[in-house]
């Protein structure tokens, strides 16, 4: 009796290539499967808003060492990434939409962005509608929690230089410290934007073609082993 671990013989490989109509045929029927599936049970839409993020790097890293400029984008980009997730953010998202912020966390959002640029945030429901508010939502969210991180960082720069001339004001004393309670410690140069969040298009996460193949692919599979196990039988 042959079992899964051992090797094909070429006797083995002979059957398989005389059975080719079993193998179209349960690839026929695979890909059948997987179209019913797929009206059945679709896939969520998603939707997408881009929100543009510039570090200004020119102004950032003037005059630094070119080898760190990797880590402090990182540094930043992670810090960036943060308030999109952060409590604060999620909050406004929940009020409009009437999702809770543990339902958001937990793949509704999803976020892609690179370090530098187009920050795509993707909502996903069963509804086209939903998923588009969501999304929309999220990333405008998201530009208002930065854009007053941006002013309070600028704020507090230009008050730390302030008390560096001044170092006994206790008024700026005072400011600073209220400012670094409301920071978000991101860099004042930065620089952000909704891109799109206006009438975003919505469509499901996967196509037809994905599921049709995967069934033929499984059912192909299935074919394969059915033959080789199958003709062993007989022989036996």
């Amino acid at each position: 009796m042959k079992t899964l671990l051992a090797s094909p013989s070429l006797d083995d490989l002979i059957r398989l290539l005389r059975a080719w109509r079993f193998w179209v045929l349960g690839a026929l029927v695979g890909g059948l499967l997987g179209m019913a599936a797929y009206y059945v049970s679709p896939p969520e839409y998603r939707a997408r808003a881009t929100v543009v993020v510039s570090f200004n790097m020119e102004k950032a890293w003037a005059n630094k060492p070119d080898n760190e400029l990797f880590y402090y984008l990182e540094r930043e980009a992670r810090k960036v990434e943060e308030v999109a997730w952060a409590d604060a953010t999620l909050q406004q998202v929940a009020d409009q939409t009437g999702f809770s912020i543990a339902a958001l966390r937990t793949g509704k959002l999803e976020l892609s962005q690179p370090q530098d640029g187009g920050w795509h945030f993707y909502a996903n429901d069963p509804s086209a509608q939903t998923a588009a508010a969501l999304a929309s939502a999220w990333a405008k969210a998201f530009t208002i929690q930065v854009g007053q991180g941006i002013q309070i960082a600028v704020g507090l720069d230009a008050a730390r230089k302030a008390l560096e001339a001044d170092p006994g004001n206790e008024k700026l004393l005072s400011t600073v410290r209220e400012l670094e309670t409301g920071s978000l410690a991101i860099t004042p140069e930065m620089q952000v934007s909704l891109a799109q969040g206006k009438d975003l298009p919505a469509a499901r996460k996967s196509s037809p073609g994905i599921y049709i193949l995967a069934g033929a692919g499984v059912l192909w599979a299935l074919a394969g082993l059915i033959i080789l196990f199958m003709g062993d039988r007989k022989r036996d």
